[in-house]
C-alpha cells in the first residue's frame, strides 16, 4: 500500500476486534507520530500507549463517540479499542505550533495504522480532567487528543456529496461518510477558478 492508497482508505472505526495488537506494530505507530513536523523543531508531543484491559475500559469510559450517530456507533461490550494513544503536549518544550504538531503527530500514526491493517478513531471529545489522574499525566502536560486503535470490526464508506456533509448509517448499518468533491475544493491559482 502506498502513502495515497493509506490516505485515501483510511475511515473512522469505531468497532473493533478485540484482537490483540503486536507490540511492535503499536510502537511503530507511535514512532511515525513522533517524526511528524514540528514548529521551531519545539517537539513538544509525547504520547502514552495504553494496552492493559482494565486501563483501556478507564480511557474508554472518558470518550465520547460520534455525535452525529450516537448511540449506535458508539462501542458496545465487545466492540471496544484494544489500544489507545494518548496524546500529550509538554509545555515546557516551547510550543510554538503545539496544535498543529499534534495533528500531524496523529495523521502520520492514523496513516501507519492503516497500513498494518488496523482501525483508528481519533478524539477530541475527552473529559481530560478525569483522565489525567487515571494516566498520572503530570501539571506541564496537557491532553490534546486520544487516539483508539484496533483491528476493524466494520467498513465505513466515504462517497462524494454536493452539499450535504452529515455522516449517517444506512439500513444496513454501513456508515457512510460524505466528503465535498474535489472541484468544489480546489481553486487554481485564484480563489473561485478552476
Amino acid at each position: 500500500m502506498d502513502v495515497y492508497q493509506a490516505i485515501t482508505a483510511r475511515r473512522t472505526i469505531r468497532r473493533f476486534q478485540q484482537k490483540p495488537i503486536d507490540p511492535a506494530v503499536l510502537e511503530r505507530i507511535v514512532n511515525a507520530g513522533r517524526v511528524a513536523p514540528s514548529g521551531g523543531n519545539c517537539q513538544p508531543v509525547e504520547f502514552i500507549l495504553v494496552t492493559e484491559p482494565d486501563l483501556c475500559r478507564q480511557v474508554f469510559a472518558t470518550t465520547a463517540w460520534a455525535g452525529g450517530v450516537a448511540p449506535r456507533r458508539t462501542p458496545k461490550p465487545g466492540q471496544e479499542p484494544t489500544a489507545w494513544v494518548i496524546v500529550l503536549l509538554n509545555s515546557q518544550r516551547g510550543p510554538v505550533t503545539a496544535a498543529a504538531d499534534a495533528a500531524a503527530a496523529i495523521e502520520n500514526m492514523l496513516l501507519t495504522a492503516v497500513e498494518a491493517g488496523l482501525g483508528s478513531c481519533w478524539i477530541g471529545s475527552v473529559q481530560r480532567n478525569k483522565l489525567t489522574p487515571i494516566l498520572s499525566i503530570p501539571d506541564h502536560c496537557t491532553i490534546d487528543s486520544v487516539v483508539a486503535f484496533g483491528y476493524p470490526d466494520e467498513s465505513p464508506m466515504a462517497e462524494d456529496t454536493d452539499d450535504d456533509i452529515a455522516y449517517y448509517l444506512d439500513d444496513n448499518d454501513v456508515l457512510h461518510v460524505p466528503k465535498r468533491k474535489l472541484k468544489d475544493v480546489l481553486h487554481h491559482q485564484r480563489y473561485g477558478s478552476s
